[in-house]
């Protein structure tokens, strides 16, 4: 008894020199647009790299715009950053800002204790202004006094 496991009709398989010419056509028909996908693959990869770096460069210089720091960190903050965004290349500034002569923390509180005392200066000098109408009325009274010591107790109640 024999263990075999086939049909005996594929033994009568003809292995013509048509077929096997066929079989060859189909294979390098295959190898070639293999090729040719691999090579699009290989353009469309390049393509996407160029994209993504010209979109990563073009978000750092936006931050470095609004920060106010010089576009040529760009190239330092590309090689120490994988993932960029607004997020990461704040944070990245914030440690390394001081390469840069960049302040972030001291600079706000400054400015704000700046606009403050400038605040407080423009009460001190407006407190004490005369109004167009608070000087027409003095020019009235004045023009309507008729004696010195009126002058000099209108002079007095100003102070």
């Amino acid at each position: 008894m024999s263990n075999n496991y086939w049909d005996d009709d594929e033994d009568d398989l003809d292995t013509d020199n048509d077929v096997q010419m066929d079989g060859s056509d189909l294979l390098k028909k295959l190898r070639k647009a293999k090729r040719s996908d691999e090579k699009r693959i290989k353009e469309l990869t390049e393509q996407l790299e160029g994209l993504s770096k010209l979109q990563r460069e073009r978000t750092v210089k936006e931050v470095l715009e609004k920060r106010g720091v010089n576009p040529k960190a760009t190239r330092l903050i590309l090689k120490d950053i994988d993932d960029i965004n607004e997020e990461s290349v704040n944070n990245w500034l914030e440690d390394n800002g001081d390469l840069f002569g960049l302040n972030v923390s001291p600079e706000a509180p400054a400015e704000n204790d700046i606009d403050r005392a400038a605040l407080r200066q423009q009460d001190v000098v407006t407190q004490g202004a005369l109004s167009p109408n608070r000087a027409d009325d003095y020019l009235m009274k004045l023009n309507n006094a008729e004696s010195a010591e009126e002058i000099i107790a209108m002079i007095n109640a100003q102070q």
